[in-house]
């Protein structure tokens, strides 16, 4: 008989994940979630001392192993891809979460501001933004995804050959930002979070035809605490930082727990039937707003 029971359903035991990004915030909780799980998981970020912190934390249960890791680097991608290949010789999960908010125009949503009373000022106001923080901030948010995937995409492959049942998987994630029509004054980070969706859906498709057994899915989550909102969120500070026309359903700030779950999902056994999918977990946030 099959186990239906929760330890079954999302053991990770004998698997080997990446989680980009992961030794604040979301990455952090997701991380904590696949390794409390029995996975093998390595935390990468370009701060070591940062990813050894959240390693050594006597209350991070399972293995977490720091590895210096810069996704808008190709050298520093292969460096890290070469320290796996030798240890483990495969990968199973790959979590592409390492992301940055970029340039805002905190005067946007201001009527009173100088910047917002005619085309003219609006359009001069926003021509001033850095093209060099565009570029930057798509780096990191879009062109990561592509970098790493790729460059993980064998050992992820040879994971699911050498794990029966189950099919390797790269998680992208996104944001509810890159999903909405609102700006929420930066136009920067929801256009390169809109990009990492299509992406998502691209490498999802593509991979498939072409025989690659690696899924492709990814979250998008809505007001979370974390290093680009603020480290704790109050109920009266959910639709500040949310920016939406209506107030978020939930009133409240999602938890680690929630995203680590949603991850857990994907990334198990369990989540194997679903490829080239985006799941939202915004409280509603995405019901209210357009």
């Amino acid at each position: 008989m099959p186990d239906y029971a929760a330890k079954g359903l999302f053991d990770l035991n004998g698997f080997v994940a990446v989680v980009t990004g992961g030794g604040t915030g979301i990455g952090l909780h997701i991380a904590r979630g696949l390794a409390e799980n029995g996975a093998k998981v390595y935390i990468t970020g370009r701060r070591l001392e940062v990813l050894q912190k959240a390693a050594g934390d006597n209350n991070v249960k399972g293995s977490i192993i720091p590895l210096c890791m810069d996704v808008t680097s190709k050298d520093s991608i292969l460096e890290a891809k070469k320290v796996i290949e030798e240890k483990d010789g495969k990968l199973h999960i790959l979590i592409n979460n390492a992301g940055q908010v970029g340039p805002t125009s905190n005067w946007f949503n201001s009527a009173s501001s100088p910047e917002r009373q005619d085309a003219e000022s609006i359009g001069s106001a926003l021509f001033q933004e850095s093209e060099q923080a565009w570029s930057d901030i798509y780096a990191i948010n879009t062109h990561s995804i592509f970098f790493v995937s790729t460059a993980f995409l064998g050992l992820l492959d040879k994971g699911s050959q050498e794990t029966p049942g189950y099919t390797s998987t790269i998680v992208n994630v996104t944001s509810i930002s890159g999903l909405m029509k609102l700006a929420q004054e930066h136009f920067a980070y929801n256009s390169s979070k809109a990009a990492a969706s299509a992406l998502t859906k691209l490498m999802a498709t593509e991979f498939a035809l072409k025989g690659v057994q690696v899924r492709v899915n990814a979250v998008a989550p809505g007001v979370y605490e974390s290093e680009m909102t603020i480290d704790q969120i109050s109920p009266e500070q959910v639709d500040k930082i949310g920016k939406g026309l209506s107030p978020v359903p939930a009133k409240r700030p999602g938890t680690g727990q929630e995203v680590a779950a949603t991850v857990l999902y994907l990334a198990s056994q369990s989540g194997c039937y679903m490829n080239g999918q985006e799941l939202v977990i915004d409280g509603g946030y995405l019901c209210v707003n357009p």
